[in-house]
């Protein structure tokens, strides 16, 4: 992507940019293009964001900051409440809105409950259509008509988060309806998330990919031990040398059912193992070091219901 000239302090805008939709249109998979790193996880199962993740991407001439939100639905436990509001929450804070939807659909229900949402807001409101990639492009002009009647956006974009296609374009769109000003974060900052929840997320990622049917939605993993330096069965005694190049981490997963459990571990522990395998592999590249990656799962019913638990993941 070609850098535009150093804008002038006066010149230099800045401000925050939420990224609101339904579950599974792709909003996780935008930011991470956006910000040409990863920082969100992403999988084919709904409701895969459960947190509002922050993202920083600094150009010359401005700063986007992005909130990717969990998907608005209607929800059935406390934790898609607690998503639900996460979401809205981001949307009211932010200073622009970045309305997805998919290109393979007409405006639904959903769709429309979100947008008579987002105009109680009053701010300006970019349409984001993804998944442009998976329709005949003669397509897309009558659907850019159909959302025109919903609403008065202030730009419709077509895009797919997935190829890239047209997502330089959007950030540049972005900049123009920024607030002029400073920057909000350093200009090496990426995320606000600390290394434990990315830690907790990645492993959570590799168990969607690898699993169906309820056990995505049952599943949460909690980070127990995340230590740089020592040994991974070092309980804090002068016996074992500390391994300076090391991260030792070590995770619960949280389901509801003995069955789930038995489905996450596997035959012999194989799915686990692979899960482990996996997530280990992700996490020492991300980290630039080696990581002792320590897994187990444990069974909590309800714990979607259960107001501590929930605390404790941090919802």
């Amino acid at each position: 992507m070609t850098q535009p000239t150093q804008a002038s302090p006066t010149q230099f805008r800045s401000g925050m940019i939420a990224l609101a939709g339904r579950p599974n249109v792709g909003k996780s998979t935008l930011l991470n293009g956006i910000l040409q790193e990863k920082i969100a996880i992403t999988s084919p199962t709904p409701q895969t964001t459960r947190h509002r993740i922050l993202g920083v991407r600094t150009l010359p001439q401005a700063q986007l900051v992005l909130l990717d939100t969990p998907g608005i639905h209607k929800p059935k436990y406390r934790l898609n409440h607690r998503m639900v509001q996460v979401a809205w929450e981001s949307v009211q804070g932010a200073d622009l809105i970045l309305f997805l939807v998919e290109a393979t659909a007409s405006p639904g229900m959903g769709d429309r409950f979100i947008l008579e949402g987002i105009k109680k807001v009053r701010l300006p409101v970019i349409l984001v259509i993804n998944k442009m990639d998976l329709i005949k492009k003669a397509k897309l002009l009558p659907l850019m008509d159909q959302y025109r009647k919903e609403y008065d956006f202030a730009e419709i974009i077509p895009i797919s988060a997935l190829t890239g296609d047209n997502v330089d374009h959007l950030v540049e769109c972005l900049v123009k309806y920024l607030p002029q000003g400073g920057p909000l974060y350093s200009e090496d900052t990426l995320t606000d998330q600390s290394m434990r929840i990315l830690a907790s997320e990645i492993v959570r990622e590799k168990i969607l990919h690898k699993t169906r049917e309820e056990i995505p939605y049952a599943v949460a993993v909690m980070i127990e031990e995340f230590r740089e330096g020592g040994h991974p069965f070092d309980s804090g005694g002068p016996k074992n040398e500390p391994d300076k190049g090391l991260t030792v981490i070590k995770a619960v997963i949280l389901v509801e059912r003995d069955s789930q459990k038995g489905i996450i571990i596997g035959e012999g522990g194989r799915m686990l193992k692979e899960v482990g395998q996996e997530a280990r592999i992700e996490l020492e590249t991300m980290l630039g070091r080696k990581v002792y990656l320590e897994l187990w799962v444990k069974v909590k019913e309800n714990w979607r219901q259960d107001e501590r638990v929930l605390k404790e993941l941090g919802y």
